[in-house]
């Protein structure tokens, strides 16, 4: 399917539990949009309660293109979203609606305005010797093997975040070049993107809301949840979903590898962590709004800077 020349695409980011896809659903309320999720659990089947999905009641009102689109077990990556996202900007557009990129995975955001290079496919041999250094010097040496290596990703990685560390040592082992170099590519062609931030102003108030949100999600089934995939033959612990934040933990919990206390303090302080990397990445991606996520008329003023997106012309000069 051939993207439309000039398709405007509103992006809406932000970090964890500051209200996006809620925002986003009340814009779609008000306007002719169609909402593409940007969330990497989302995608997948059977996390709803912990990736905060949208009820199938809401999302039969407001379809969401890329919600429910792969099993748990199965691999969706950046590259991956790109494509189908695209495929999803031009089936919206083509219907004369706006396309709404909503959601707080960002290097999917990355992939679709900035490009991503076609990076190498993943070696077993090499990812298993990896595992192995792991195994005996730790996670946390080899993320200062990948500092010394490429600083600008080891920046943006964890060095408790062994499949990013994994992933970034295997492309500059197998190719030579640091992965922060190959990941800058042109933007998907013939999509012009407006980019809006949500960023709180108060990051304690961030924090309480984070912790609030996640004992509503406990309260939700979280946990049964988490329990159901474990359950399925064809999920184990290092499924790609289960990677997902407050998954791990809380299956780490049910394996009897900690109490129940711990997994919720650690899926915390998970969200937590993962919020600050949102941010960081937000802050270099130069977007062309930022509002604070924490003010009361936060809608009035996404309302606005859709009804000016929406009346502006092919280029959105007016928008920015």
């Amino acid at each position: 399917m051939e993207t439309p020349v000039s398709t405007t695409v509103l992006c809406l980011s932000g970090p964890t539990a500051t209200g996006k896809t809620a925002l986003a659903i009340q814009l779609a309320l008000r306007f002719p949009i169609g909402l593409v999720s940007v969330d990497s659990a989302m995608v997948y089947r059977g996390l709803d309660v912990g990736s905060g999905k949208p009820p199938e009641s809401l999302r039969a009102r407001v379809p969401h293109a890329l919600v429910d689109i792969r099993d748990p077990w199965e691999v969706f990556s950046a590259g991956m979203f790109r494509e189908e996202a695209i495929q999803s900007i031009s089936a919206i557009a083509a219907t004369g609606r706006l396309p709404l990129l909503v959601g707080g995975t960002m290097l999917y955001f990355r992939s679709l305005v900035r490009g991503l290079a076609g990076l190498p496919p993943a070696d077993p041999e090499l990812r298993a010797q990896i595992e192995a250094e792991a195994a005996q010097s730790g996670w946390p040496a080899l993320h200062a093997e990948l500092a010394q290596r490429d600083p600008a990703a080891a920046a943006r990685i964890q060095p408790g975040d062994r499949q990013r560390i994994q992933r970034a040592l295997e492309v500059l082992r197998l190719t030579g070049r640091p992965l922060s170099s190959l990941q800058i590519r042109p933007g998907a062609p013939g999509l012009h993107f407006v980019q809006v931030a949500l960023v709180p102003a108060d990051r304690h108030l961030l924090h309480r809301d984070i912790e609030r949100r996640f004992g509503q999600m406990m309260a939700a089934g979280f946990l049964d949840e988490v329990a159901g995939l474990l359950a399925h033959p064809r999920v184990c612990p290092g499924s790609p979903a289960l990677r997902a934040v407050g998954y791990r933990q809380l299956a780490d919990h049910i394996l009897g590898r900690c109490t129940l206390g711990d997994a919720e303090a650690s899926a915390i302080v998970a969200t937590r962590r993962l919020a600050k990397r949102q941010l960081t990445w937000l802050r270099g991606e130069q977007p062309d709004r930022v509002l604070d996520s924490q003010q009361p008329d936060t809608l009035d003023r996404l309302t606005a800077i859709v009804a000016r997106t929406l009346g502006a012309d092919a280029n959105l000069g007016a928008s920015r």
